[in-house]
C-alpha cells in the first residue's frame, strides 16, 4: 500500500504515467481496467482502435495541456484530473454493444458514464485518496458527456448549475479537450468548438470552476429572520431553480413563504446493508419518527428476513410516511434505498408535502461494508450483498435539496446544502 500511496501522491505533482503504469497500480483494485484491452469501439468515432489505446492518447493528450493551457491545475485538483482521464471510459467494458443506426451496424456504450461513477464510488474508497479527491472524480467520469451535450441541446442556466454541482466544471472541460484529442474521428475541430461554446457558458453563469451552489444562489436573500426558516428559503431556492419552478432566487421567498416556518424534515437513507445506516440514526436521529421497511416486515411477516407481502409493506411504510409529512413531523426512511427511481418516488412525496429533504448515502470500501454485514445482528447473504453492490446507483446533486455524505465508523465526509451548525454539531431540525 505504501507502493500505491508513493504512486498516487506523484499524480498531484508532474508524473505522467501511461496507461499500462496505471493499471500496474490500479488494476487490483479496479479490475475493469484489464478489460480495455478487449473493449471495442466505434470505427468512426474512435478510428483509434480499443478502449486501452483511447485511455492511452487522452492520457498523452491530458498532459500536454496540463503543460500548456493549464499549467494552474496542481495538487489534488491534478490528481483528481489524472485519475478521471484514465477512469473516464471504466464501465464501457460493462455496457459495449452493437447497435443498428441509419441502417448500419455501430458500437456504442450507451449510460457507461453514470454507471462508471456507480462503479468507482465505493472501490476509489479503497485507495489512499482523500474524499474531495474521489467526489472529484466521480464528477469528471460521471458527467463527461455533458459539456458538449448542454451545447448542442442548448441547454438553459439551469442544467450548467445542476453540473457545477455535481462536477468541477473547469475540470470536465480539461478532461474533454484530452477525450477529443486522445481519439481519431472526422469531426475534431466541430467537438472542440462546442467545448469552447460550454466554457463561455460556465465562465457568464459565474461556475468556472468549482462553485458552491447554496452560496451561489442563495445569496440575494437572506432575508428570514430565524436560521431555521432561512435554511429552508436557501435550500429550495436551489431546488426551484434546479426544477425550473423559478427563474431568480428571490422568486422562492413567496413560493415558501407559508412553509418556511415550520416544515417536515424528512431524511432519506441511502447505503447498502452493513454500512451502519440504523446505528447513524440512532446515534444522530434519535427524536425522529422511524419508517423502517425491515419493523415493517417483521410486524407483518413475523421476520424482517422474511420478504413475503412486499407490496403490503411498501404501502403501509407509505401511509406512514405520509402521515408523518401532513403533521409536518421529522422523519427518517431507513432502507437501502439503492436505486435512483426508488429515492425520485420518496424525494417527490416529500416535495409534494413542502417538507425538507436530506439525503443521507454512506460511501466505504466494499472490504468494511462485508465486515460490518458478517457483524450485524441480522447479516444478510453474500449473493444479495454482491447484488446490492453491483446495482448500487450512486446518488448526485438535485436528487433530494440536501445530501449528507458520511464514511467508516459513522464519519460525515461532506455536506451538500444548506445546514444549522450550533458549535460544531449540524443540527437537522
Amino acid at each position: 500500500m505504501n507502493n500505491l500511496t508513493n504512486w498516487l501522491s506523484t499524480l498531484s505533482q508532474d508524473s505522467k504515467p501511461t496507461f499500462e503504469e496505471c493499471k500496474t497500480y490500479l488494476a487490483q483494485h479496479l479490475p475493469l481496467l484489464n478489460e480495455f484491452v478487449r473493449t471495442e469501439q466505434d470505427d468512426i468515432w474512435h478510428a483509434e482502435g480499443n478502449v486501452a489505446i483511447h485511455t492511452d492518447m487522452v492520457l498523452q493528450e491530458l498532459y500536454k495541456v496540463l503543460d500548456s493551457d493549464a499549467p494552474h491545475i496542481t495538487g489534488e485538483r491534478r490528481q483528481a484530473l489524472v485519475l478521471g482521464a484514465l477512469l473516464h471510459d471504466i464501465a464501457k467494458p460493462l455496457t459495449t454493444r452493437r447497435k443498428v443506426l441509419n441502417e448500419k451496424e455501430r458500437i456504442v456504450a450507451p449510460r457507461h458514464e453514470e454507471q462508471g461513477r456507480s462503479y468507482l464510488a465505493l472501490r476509489l474508497c479503497e485507495l489512499p485518496l482523500s474524499h474531495t479527491c474521489i467526489d472529484s472524480v466521480l464528477g469528471l467520469v460521471g458527467y463527461h458527456h455533458l459539456p458538449k451535450l448542454l451545447v448542442i441541446k442548448n441547454q438553459d442556466k439551469s442544467e450548467y448549475l445542476r453540473l457545477a454541482g455535481n462536477a468541477d466544471t473547469e475540470l470536465l472541460y480539461w478532461l474533454e479537450v484530452a477525450d477529443m484529442k486522445g481519439r481519431i474521428c472526422p469531426d475534431l475541430e466541430n467537438q472542440l468548438s462546442y467545448l469552447q461554446e460550454y466554457r463561455m457558458f460556465c465562465e457568464e453563469y459565474g461556475i468556472w470552476e468549482a462553485k458552491d451552489m447554496y452560496k451561489l444562489i442563495p445569496k440575494a436573500i437572506q432575508v428570514k429572520e430565524n436560521t431555521i426558516s432561512q435554511i429552508y428559503l436557501n435550500n429550495l431556492a436551489v431546488d426551484q431553480i434546479l426544477r425550473r419552478e423559478i427563474t431568480v432566487p428571490e422568486e422562492a421567498v413567496a413560493k415558501t413563504y407559508a412553509y418556511a416556518e415550520r416544515y417536515s424534515n424528512f431524511v432519506i437513507m441511502c447505503g447498502i446493508s452493513g454500512s451502519g445506516k440504523s446505528h447513524w440514526i440512532k446515534n444522530n436521529l434519535a427524536d425522529f419518527t422511524l419508517i423502517s421497511l425491515d419493523e415493517i416486515r417483521e410486524e407483518i411477516n413475523g421476520s424482517r428476513e422474511n420478504q413475503k407481502s412486499r407490496g403490503q409493506v411498501l404501502q403501509i411504510a407509505k401511509d406512514r410516511l405520509k402521515f408523518c409529512l401532513a403533521k409536518k413531523q421529522n422523519v427518517v426512511w431507513d432502507a437501502t434505498n439503492l436505486r435512483k427511481d426508488f429515492r425520485d418516488t420518496l424525494c417527490t412525496l416529500g416535495r409534494n408535502y413542502h417538507a425538507l429533504i436530506t439525503l443521507v448515502a454512506f460511501q466505504q470500501p466494499i472490504t468494511s461494508i462485508r465486515k460490518g454485514n458478517t457483524n450485524r445482528q441480522h447479516a444478510i447473504p453474500e449473493d444479495i450483498l454482491d447484488k446490492q453492490i453491483s446495482n448500487f446507483q450512486w446518488p448526485e446533486f438535485g436528487e433530494a435539496q440536501r445530501m449528507i455524505v458520511v464514511g467508516e465508523k459513522g464519519k460525515v465526509l461532506s455536506y451538500q446544502g444548506s445546514f444549522n451548525f450550533e458549535g460544531n454539531e449540524m443540527q437537522l431540525q
